[in-house]
Order: structure tokens, then C-alpha cells, then sequence
């Protein structure tokens, strides 16, 4: 029977990635916490909302009470919403947090106006906020979680799929839809598939089954893109968005602004820890590879008791337990603090807070000489952290370049402020665990 073949996998969910988990988390961080803390700024409101006598009626029980439901329903909303998003792969779920939460309220604000209900722009405001942080927050932890069933027809290039361990699939034997269980239908759809395969793709469609080339889904639940050769992006063009690079350019910016008067006094005790800890100068300049194959000076803390511009490939890879770390090295390394100067970089426009990571030239020369396309990684601006880093870590050897190359292609054709969301998300995960340090 066809069930009997479906991998146990397909019926262990994890919590994280379950309707109930999702509900919950949104419900609490998103509306409960943000409404407390509007509360706790006006309690006569918090008084009110459990029909305690008050004596400043600033905030009515109704005001309190409809604002709250109303941002808990557009919480559950989105929920529902985004998981129906999630059933097809391909799909950029977390590009579509911001519009589908702005429509809820928009329809919830409607419903106020008509029915002149009272309601909060406290609760409102900090509430929409919250549920936004929260679904980026779940949608950061949901990658690589288990997805819906792929039914696979046999041929082509399909056994790309059928290696992934992040998603049950079905082995097709025989081209029948009857008792197939409910799930996508995976087809490699450039190859010469038998007759009857076709005919059982065609169908699938006509009867409203999801049907999706192999390579879509391996890149949907890889988070990479195979680099047999350059990969278009979502306008058929090899070109990222020239607009949204400009307005990265220019968030950039005004965050390093923002952020210098902060960054600043860690910078200086770190400064100090440097030279307390072993001779040397404070800070390390190499050369590397950056935006559109142009050589720039990185700016970063001292970690190791050896310098190296760039120009000397074996110095430049560092090893596990690399002995020329130092001790504070070793702790700046793990904690990324060694890479708060570079926002001399970006405030001079060589390199970005999100992108690939800036390779120095001996090594990047070498990558171009050995991996094919591997110059196309200079299409956009470097950053300090990046979707390899947070999915990959520190790599050395040709055979991670190229695993890691994958990782920066998918994030060159799918550039997007959602992805930039998830990335910065998922960084503050890396500082908190030293994911990736060397």
C-alpha cells in the first residue's frame, strides 16, 4: 500500500514547527507581552480591563479589552495565512509577513471606523510591532523544518531530491494518482519523461495537485542554489535589484550612524584587551576581494600574534585550534566583537552590514582559478555576516568554498529585505552559541 511507504519522518513534527507552537508564540510575544507593557503604562487601563474601581479613567475596559482581541485575531490571521504560504516550496514565506499582517490590521482598523468601536494605538501599535518580530522570529527557526509530503516520478535528475533529509518524500512506481496521499507532486520537467509520466504530471495539474520542478524544491529546502551554471533570479535576470541595492545602501548607512555612539565604547575595551593581552597593533587590515572585483582594505581587531594582508593564500586560511590565535583573539572570534571595526567599511560604502563575506585576494584568486562562476559573487557588496555564515560557519578547503558558494548564489538571487531579516535574526543566534568560529 502506498501509506505503508511514506518514511516515518512524515509523522514526526517537530513542536517547533507545529500550528499550535506558532499560535502560541505569536499570541504571547506578539499581542500578551506588548499589551501588558501599554497596560503597565496606564493603569487605570489595567485596572479596568479586570473591573477594578479607578480613579483616572484615561483607558476604558472596552478600549483595552477590543484592541486586545482585535490584535490577537490578526495574529491567528497571519498564522493561518503564512502556513497555507508554507505548503508550497519556492514560496518566499517570510516575504510576505509585512503585507499579510498590514492587510489584517487594515481590516481590523476598518472594523473599528464602522463600527465605531473604541480601541488602543498603544496596544494597536505595539501589538502589530510584536507579532511582526515574532512571526520573523518563527520563520527564522522553520528553515530546513519538515515540509509537506513530495510525491517523486522517477527520472531526470530527481535523485537530488530524494537526498534531502529535511522533508519526507514518496517514490513513484507506477504513474497512478488514485490513493496517492495528499502532497506535492516533484518532477525533473526538463527531461524525457515516458508518456505515461507526462500524463500523470498533466493530470496532477488539472486536478489542482501542487506540481514543482526538482530543482525549485531543492532550493526551497537547501536554502542554496546549484552552481552548474548562473542562476537567474525571480525577474529572469542575473542582475540583483538595482533599486533595492540602493535602498540597502542606504539603510546601511544611516544604522552604522545610528549605531556608532554604541559600538564605539565596546570598541574601546576591546581595543584595550587587545594590547593588555599580547604585542602588536590593535587593529588588522587585509586585502579582500569586494564589490564588483574591487580590492579593499578591511578593517578588523587583532586576533593572532602573526599579520597577513592577503597575499599569502596559506596564511590566510585559518585552521581549527589555530595556534596563532590569541587568547582574546579566540574569545572576539567567537563573540564576532572582531568584527565591529568593519563599520569603517560600510560607512565608506566597500562593504554591507548583510552579504557574502569578502574574501582576501590570494584566496579569492584561487576560488576564481578553481570554482566556475565564482566571480559572480561579487555582484553585490560583501557584508560582515551573511547567509553562508549563519547556515555554514568558517570554511578552508575548495570542497566547503564550493558548498559555501551555493550558499551566497541563493542569497544573490533571492536578495530581499525578508531575507536580510532572517539573516539578522539568525546571526544573533551564531554571537549567543560561537556557531561557525574559528
Amino acid at each position: 500500500m502506498l501509506l505503508e511507504r511514506v518514511p516515518a519522518v512524515a509523522a514526526r513534527r517537530s513542536f517547533v514547527h507545529s500550528m499550535r507552537f506558532e499560535l502560541l508564540f505569536v499570541v504571547a510575544v506578539g499581542v500578551l507581552l506588548p499589551s501588558l507593557l501599554a497596560l503597565s503604562l496606564n493603569l487605570s487601563a489595567f485596572l479596568a480591563a479586570f473591573d477594578i474601581q479607578h480613579t483616572l479613567p484615561l483607558m476604558s475596559g472596552d478600549t483595552a479589552s477590543n484592541s486586545i482581541f482585535g490584535a490577537a485575531a490578526c495574529a491567528i490571521a497571519t498564522v493561518v495565512v503564512l502556513r497555507r504560504f508554507r505548503l508550497y516550496p519556492g514560496t518566499p514565506v517570510a516575504q510576505s509577513i509585512l503585507p499579510v499582517l498590514a492587510v489584517c490590521y487594515g481590516v481590523l482598523l476598518g472594523a473599528v471606523i464602522l463600527f465605531r468601536l473604541e480601541y488602543s494605538n498603544a496596544i494597536l501599535a505595539l501589538s502589530f510591532v510584536g507579532t511582526l518580530a515574532a512571526r520573523y522570529a518563527i520563520e527564522s527557526l522553520y528553515w530546513n523544518g519538515r515540509g509537506p509530503l513530495y510525491c517523486v516520478v522517477p527520472g531526470g535528475k530527481v535523485d537530488r531530491v530524494r537526498r534531502l533529509t529535511s522533508t519526507p518524500f514518496l517514490d513513484l512506481h507506477e504513474p497512478r494518482l488514485e490513493s496517492l496521499p495528499e502532497g506535492a507532486i516533484i518532477a525533473d520537467l526538463h527531461a524525457d519523461l515516458e508518456p505515461e509520466w507526462e500524463r500523470l504530471i498533466a493530470e496532477a495539474a488539472i486536478s489542482g495537485r501542487p506540481v514543482y520542478h526538482y530543482r525549485q524544491v531543492w532550493e526551497a529546502e537547501t536554502g542554496r542554489v546549484q552552481i552548474h551554471h548562473l542562476s537567474e533570479n525571480s525577474f529572469g535576470a542575473l542582475v540583483p535589484s538595482l533599486v533595492y541595492q540602493k535602498l540597502k545602501r542606504t539603510v546601511d548607512f544611516a544604522a552604522s550612524l545610528v549605531l556608532l555612539p554604541l559600538v564605539i565604547p565596546i570598541m574601546v575595551v576591546c581595543a584595550v584587551l587587545i594590547r593588555l593581552d599580547s604585542p602588536g597593533p590593535v587593529f588588522f587590515l587585509q586585502r579582500r576581494m569586494g564589490f564588483r572585483g574591487k580590492v579593499f582594505n578591511v578593517v578588523k581587531f587583532r586576533t593572532m600574534t602573526e599579520a597577513n594582508d592577503g597575499e599569502d593564500r596559506a596564511k590566510s586560511v585559518t585552521q581549527a585550534d589555530d595556534q596563532r590565535i590569541t587568547k582574546i583573539g579566540r574569545f572576539l572570534r567567537k563573540s564576532r566583537l572582531d568584527e565591529l571595526p568593519q563599520i569603517a567599511n560600510i560607512l565608506l560604502g566597500q562593504m554591507s552590514w548583510i552579504g557574502p563575506r569578502p574574501e582576501a585576494v590570494s584566496l579569492s584568486t584561487w576560488y576564481e582559478a578553481e570554482i566556475p562562476f565564482y566571480r559572480y559573487r561579487h555582484i553585490v557588496r560583501p557584508g560582515i555576516t551573511g547567509w553562508a555564515q549563519v547556515n555554514q560557519g568558517h570554511v578552508a578547503s575548495i570542497g566547503e568554498v564550493d558548498h559555501k558558494l551555493q550558499y551566497d548564489f541563493y542569497y544573490i538571487k533571492n536578495l530581499s529585505y525578508w531575507l536580510d531579516i532572517i539573516i539578522a535574526l539568525r546571526t544573533l543566534r551564531v554571537i549567543l552559541s560561537g556557531f561557525g568560529a574559528k
